[in-house]
């Protein structure tokens, strides 16, 4: 039983000494192959591992208005608005994701990169049935562009039924 232990310990240390390695040795980077003509091609990331920030060849979202006020309504209102915008970057834009903070506002955004000059649109629908006063719901976009989240948002005046 003692050799056992012993044999466990020395197991256990040598696991030890071989991930107490050098700490400050630079990560390796694995180099990714990618097919000509895939989505991979067409979307540049910001910042790479070894190399200067790149903000001036990126995807840009230059939004007709980022801020849509929709005045006084009465609970139960479903508010709906849709944001426009221009792609004025020098390479596709791809929106990977647009988020709310609750489930009573939901964004709809393009599936489809948006070439440099193209325009397209978000959707953001806002369901007021139990909210109440002063509203304010952002949607955050997040694209190949710099910084990688853009926020737009609703806001506006949410008054009860019994204050028509």
């Amino acid at each position: 039983m003692r050799l056992r232990n012993v044999l466990f310990l020395a197991a256990v240390s040598s696991l030890l000494a071989s991930a107490c390695g050098d700490n400050n040795a630079e990560p390796s980077i694995q180099e990714i192959k990618v097919e000509p003509g895939s989505n991979a091609d067409i979307i540049r990331s910001p910042i790479s591992a070894k190399k200067p920030l790149d903000t001036m060849n990126l995807a840009k979202m230059d939004f007709e208005g980022a801020i849509f006020d929709f005045g006084t309504v009465v609970e139960g209102t479903k508010v709906a608005h849709t944001f426009r915008f221009k792609n004025s970057g020098k390479t596709a834009l791809v929106i990977y994701a647009a988020r709310s903070t609750c489930g009573c506002t939901i964004p709809t955004y393009p599936k489809e990169p948006i070439p440099p000059g193209g325009s397209s649109q978000i959707e953001v629908k806002f369901d007021t049935e139990k909210k109440i006063d002063l509203q304010n719901k952002p949607v955050t976009i997040t694209a190949n562009t710099y910084p990688s989240e853009t926020v737009i948002q609703l806001k506006g005046i949410v008054k009860t039924n019994k204050d028509k």
